[in-house]
C-alpha cells in the first residue's frame, strides 16, 4: 500500500477513534486547502449522485463525516435546505459552523449506535469516511436505521475496504430485501494530485419504501 505524508498520512495510520478526532483537529485549518490541491474528487461525485437519486428539497439529510463542511455548502446550493452535520472532530465541526449552511452539528464517532430516531433523516450521505484508518462496514446498520422507508444513503468507499467485505455487507443487505443497490460507479482515483492514491467507488442505497 501507497505510503501518504503530512496530514493525510497521518489520519490514514491512526490507531483507533480518539487519535483520529485529534488529527483531525489539528487539521482543521488547512484542511480544504490541501485537498484542493490534491484534487479532492468524493464531495462533488457524492453531491452529484444525491441529486441524480433524491429530490431537491428534500429535508432533513444527514452529512456523515462532514468535515469542515465542503458537502454542505454545496448541498445549500444545489437545494437542499434542511442538512445536518456529524463528525468526529469538534475542530473540523467548528470550521463546518462557521460556514452556516448546517441546522444542527454533532460531535459523535460512526461505527456504533447514533442518537437518532429510526428514520429521522429522507437521505445520508459520506463522503471520505469510508478510507484507510477511519470506519468500515460495521457503521451500515446504523445509517440504514435512520435513514426513512424509500430514502438513499450515498457512499464513498475505498476500493480495499470494498474488497475486503464492504461490497458483501451490502450484497447481503440487497439480498435481504432492507434495500435496493440504485447505483455504483467504476472505481476512481479520489485525489489525482495526490501520489499513491489508491481507487475508490461510490455507492447509492435507496431502502425499501
Amino acid at each position: 500500500m501507497a505510503q501518504h505524508e503530512g496530514h493525510l498520512g497521518a489520519v490514514y495510520g491512526a490507531e483507533g477513534p480518539q487519535e483520529v478526532a485529534a488529527l483531525y483537529d489539528r487539521w482543521a485549518d488547512t484542511y480544504e486547502t490541501e485537498m484542493a490541491r490534491a484534487g479532492y474528487r468524493h464531495p462533488a461525485i457524492g453531491v452529484a449522485l444525491l441529486a441524480r437519486h433524491l429530490p431537491r428539497g428534500a429535508r432533513p439529510l444527514l452529512d456523515a463525516g462532514a468535515g469542515t463542511g465542503l458537502l454542505g455548502e454545496w448541498l445549500d446550493i444545489m437545494g437542499y435546505p434542511e442538512v445536518e452535520a456529524l463528525d468526529i472532530s469538534a475542530g473540523m465541526l467548528e470550521m463546518a459552523r462557521a460556514k452556516g449552511v448546517y441546522s444542527r452539528l454533532h460531535n459523535l464517532p460512526l461505527g456504533g449506535e447514533l442518537p437518532f430516531a429510526d428514520g429521522a433523516y429522507a437521505g445520508v450521505i459520506s463522503t471520505g469516511v469510508f478510507t484507510t484508518g477511519h470506519v468500515g462496514a460495521e457503521a451500515l446498520p446504523a445509517l440504514i436505521r435512520i435513514c426513512r422507508p424509500g430514502g438513499v444513503i450515498v457512499l464513498t468507499v475505498k476500493e480495499s475496504l470494498w474488497q475486503g467485505g464492504f461490497g458483501v455487507a451490502v450484497e447481503a443487505l440487497v439480498a435481504e430485501g432492507g434495500a435496493s443497490l440504485a447505483e455504483m460507479t467504476a472505481p476512481y482515483v479520489s485525489m489525482p494530485g495526490e501520489p499513491g492514491t489508491t481507487p475508490s467507488r461510490a455507492v447509492v442505497l435507496r431502502l425499501k419504501p
